[in-house]
């Protein structure tokens, strides 16, 4: 009873209505975020549910089953500027469709509850706190520090979701969602490259890797650059550039390790001064601990000693961290299952990219995703794409995940 073609042409649908010709532009917050939403909605009038949005603004749909036990089917709409027709906004088209399927092949009334939930700003695109909506209901959330994140504009985060009807000392409020959540499934492109590689459409998500996200400032000394001889500047950038190199070295020790230094600013930024101050951003990510600190560590010795060596000085601080993530053990082999019955073959593999399904699973709730193939590992760009086929393959196999998960929901 599933209809994977329906999938793809919401998905197509959604991208005329909210991409241009640079890509999709759904950031969360944003008139064009707040627009497809309205489109989801419409979506559901068809439908035997309830649908709200939390207080820290994810949109709950909700099939009634003939158990309060609810297994829960989410991702996101969001994306990032300029970001792809498939991130995100897959795993919830994805879900509506199983969420229809269950509806009409019992009548309305499954043997379990079925939710499907649309998280706010999984992306943190606009004011850098990625898993805002997830966190808030995982009870993680960090209101202090979020309320005064601004954009690029200067407008606070807590402003922003003024004008979405969310206040944000209420965000934590969200936790009440969790009642009755027996199992959460999520299906989302890989954004890499290891599935193309292997040949394979599908694959099982074995966790997410830890991340660590930190500011740092590099303080030097502004000065003319035409009277100031190199020996003796204090160049904030320069002290930044030899960071940036630095931590290829340190990510390429690990194997599965990234690094990334993804913003740089500098002040006064004009091309007649030394550069005095430079603002950078650094995020490392793995799937052990034990390394994700280490290189961590050994990013920040190596700060200093650039500092040190240009005149200057620097100062950390974080804008986020999340820990490693292992998903359940039971949910990843009912995904195997799911995967070779629909396309023959599967691959276990790890999650880079950060997830609301790790927010979830941090607090206990077991815990699965799907991916699916992504041609040439391009994401968070206009040239992110999928076959067709392969998703197709993937939404009839996420409907055969939740058709075990449900059974399995009821078994316990």
């Amino acid at each position: 009873m599933i209809d994977p073609k329906a999938v793809l042409t919401h998905l197509d649908e959604l991208r005329a209505l909210t991409a241009d010709d640079e890509g999709a532009q759904r950031v969360a917050w944003s008139p064009v975020w707040l627009k497809a939403r309205a489109w989801f909605e419409q979506k559901l009038a068809a439908l035997p549910v309830e649908h709200h949005y939390d207080a820290a603004g994810n949109h709950w749909v909700t099939l009634q089953g003939e158990s309060e036990r609810s297994l829960v089917l989410g991702s996101h709409l969001d994306s990032v500027p300029n970001g792809g027709w498939l991130d995100g906004c897959l795993g919830v088209i994805a879900g509506l469709e199983v969420l229809t399927s269950f509806s009409k092949q019992y009548n309305g009334k499954p043997p379990c509850t079925v939710k499907l939930v649309d998280w706010a700003d999984e992306e943190g695109a606009r004011f850098g706190r990625s898993l805002f909506g997830s966190s808030a209901f995982a009870g993680t959330h960090s209101i202090e520090a979020d309320r005064v994140r601004t954009d690029r504009e200067g407008v606070t985060l807590e402003a922003a979701l003024k004008q979405c009807g969310v206040a944000v000392e209420k965000v934590g409020d969200a936790s009440v969602e969790q009642k009755n959540i027996a199992a959460y499934l999520e299906l989302h492109i890989e954004q890499g490259p290891i599935l193309e590689k292997l040949g394979k459409p599908l694959g099982v998500v074995q966790g997410t890797k830890g991340v660590e996200r930190w500011a740092i400032t590099f303080r030097g000394q502004e000065a003319h650059s035409g009277s100031t001889p190199m020996e003796v500047r204090r160049d904030a950038l320069a002290a930044a550039a030899k960071l940036a190199l630095e931590i290829r070295p340190i990510a390429r020790k690990h194997p599965q390790s990234v690094a990334t230094m993804g913003s740089v600013k500098t002040f006064p930024g004009i091309v007649t001064a030394v550069v005095g101050r430079c603002e950078a951003t650094l995020d490392m990510r793995d799937l052990d601990a034990e390394v994700l600190a280490g290189m961590l560590r050994e990013a920040r010795e190596a700060s200093e000693r650039f500092a040190k060596e240009e005149g200057c000085t620097v100062e950390w601080s974080k804008i986020w961290s999340i820990e490693p993530i292992p998903f359940d053990p039971e949910l990843i082999a009912f995904c195997d299952q799911a995967i070779v019955e629909t396309a023959g073959v599967s691959e276990q593999l790890p999650s880079g990219p950060l997830h609301d399904a790790a927010e979830v699973a941090r607090i206990g709730i077991p815990t699965v995703m799907m991916f699916v193939q992504s041609l040439n590992g391009l994401s968070h760009n206009r040239a992110e794409d999928t076959k067709r086929e392969h998703l197709e393959q993937a939404v009839v196999a996420f409907h055969a995940l939740a058709e075990k998960t449900c059974k399995w929901i009821l078994s316990r």
